[in-house]
C-alpha cells in the first residue's frame, strides 16, 4: 500500500481503555496532499484515533497502514516520517526558541549544520525569526503554537498530525496559523486535524469525518456535508424568551426543516428570503431575523445534537 496507495488507511479500528470502547470500528483513509479533518465533541474518539495514528497508542483491534507500514512493527520508521503537533504545547520553556528547535533535530540524527539551517528557515516560515534568541516562557499562547508547529517540520515529515492546533487562541493568531497550514498543505505535506471548531474544518480540511461517540457519523467535504445534511440556507427568526413557542405552529411547512431554540426559530430552507416573507404573510412577527447560508455548525447540530456530552 505505498506508492499512490492512501496514507493512512483503517479498516473497522477499535481501541478500547478496559471496558471503555473510544474508538469502535471505524473506516479511513488519508490520501496524499490533502488536509483531512475529524471533527466531534470532546469525547467523541478523535485524540484516541490520532494516537494510533501517531504509533504512540496501540490499537486494539482492526487494521492500521500508516505510510504504507504496520504501526506495531515498524513503528520507529513511521514516526521518523511524521510530525506531531500535540494538543498542549510541551515545548521546554527555559531554552530559547532557537534551541527548541536544535534538539529536537538532534533527536532525528541531523547534523548541526543541517538543524541550524532548517531551524533558521522553519523560524521563518512561523514568522518567529525575530524572536529566536527569546526564552519559550513569556511567548504568547499563538507563538508558542507556531513554534511547536516548527519542531513538527524539523525532519520534513510526509503526514503531519495536528490535534486541536488552535484551542484556546484568539481570532488574529488562529487565522495566521490556519494561513501557516494552508501554504504547509501547498508544498505537498498531508494534514490530518482533528478539531472541534466547525470554522477551522471548513477553512482546512479537503475531506472530513464527523466523529460522535467513537463511531464516524459522516463523511465528505464540507461542500459534500452541508448539501446532504443541510439545506443551502437558513432562515434565523429570534423572539422574546418563550415567545418563540406561539409562532412555531405558524411556520409549519415553510422550510424543509424546523428547528426550535428558546430564544429563535431556525427554519432550514433553499431559499431565505422567500421563507420570511411567507412567514410575515402569516403573521409571524420576530424581533429580528436573519438570512445565512447554511455551515458545517448546522450540520454537526444535527448530526451530534445541541445537548452537552461531559
Amino acid at each position: 500500500m505505498g506508492g499512490n496507495g492512501p496514507l493512512v488507511y483503517a479498516k473497522d479500528l477499535v481501541k478500547r481503555f478496559g471496558k471503555i470502547e473510544a474508538v469502535r470500528g471505524i473506516d479511513v483513509e488519508v490520501r496524499r496532499g490533502e488536509a483531512f479533518g475529524f471533527l466531534g465533541p470532546n469525547g467523541a474518539g478523535k485524540s484516541s484515533t490520532m494516537r494510533m495514528v501517531g504509533c504512540v497508542s496501540p490499537r486494539t483491534g482492526g487494521e492500521l497502514r500508516v505510510l504504507g507500514m504496520e504501526p506495531d512493527t515498524e513503528g520507529p520508521r513511521i514516526r521518523a516520517r511524521l510530525g506531531v503537533v500535540p494538543q498542549l504545547d510541551n515545548l521546554d520553556q527555559e531554552l530559547t526558541v532557537r534551541q527548541n528547535l536544535h534538539i529536537y533535530g538532534r533527536y532525528f540524527g541531523m547534523s548541526k549544520a543541517q538543524v541550524r539551517a532548517k531551524a533558521a528557515e522553519l523560524l521563518d516560515f512561523v514568522q518567529l525569526a525575530e524572536r529566536a534568541d527569546d526564552e519559550v516562557e513569556p511567548l504568547s499562547g499563538g507563538m508558542k503554537r507556531r513554534l511547536t508547529i516548527a519542531r513538527s517540520l524539523i525532519n520534513d515529515p510526509e503526514l503531519l498530525l495536528l490535534d486541536e492546533p488552535t484551542t484556546g487562541l484568539d481570532p488574529q493568531a488562529r487565522h495566521l496559523l490556519w494561513d501557516r497550514l494552508f501554504r504547509l498543505k501547498q508544498t505537498g505535506v498531508t494534514l490530518i486535524v482533528t478539531t472541534h471548531y466547525m470554522d477551522e474544518a471548513e477553512q482546512l480540511c479537503d475531506r472530513l469525518v464527523v466523529m460522535d461517540g467513537g463511531k464516524i457519523a459522516a463523511e465528505g467535504s464540507p461542500a459534500e456535508l452541508i448539501a446532504r445534511y443541510s439545506t443551502k440556507e437558513v432562515l434565523e427568526l429570534r423572539f422574546a424568551a418563550g415567545a418563540q413557542e406561539a409562532a412555531e405552529p405558524l411556520v409549519a411547512g415553510l422550510a424543509e426543516r424546523v428547528e426550535a431554540l428558546p430564544d429563535r426559530l431556525l427554519l432550514y430552507t433553499s431559499d431565505g428570503e422567500s421563507a420570511l416573507a411567507a412567514a410575515h404573510a402569516r403573521g409571524v412577527n420576530p424581533m429580528s431575523s436573519l438570512v445565512r447560508r447554511s455551515t458545517l455548525e448546522d450540520v454537526f447540530l444535527r448530526l451530534t445534537g445541541r445537548t452537552l456530552v461531559e
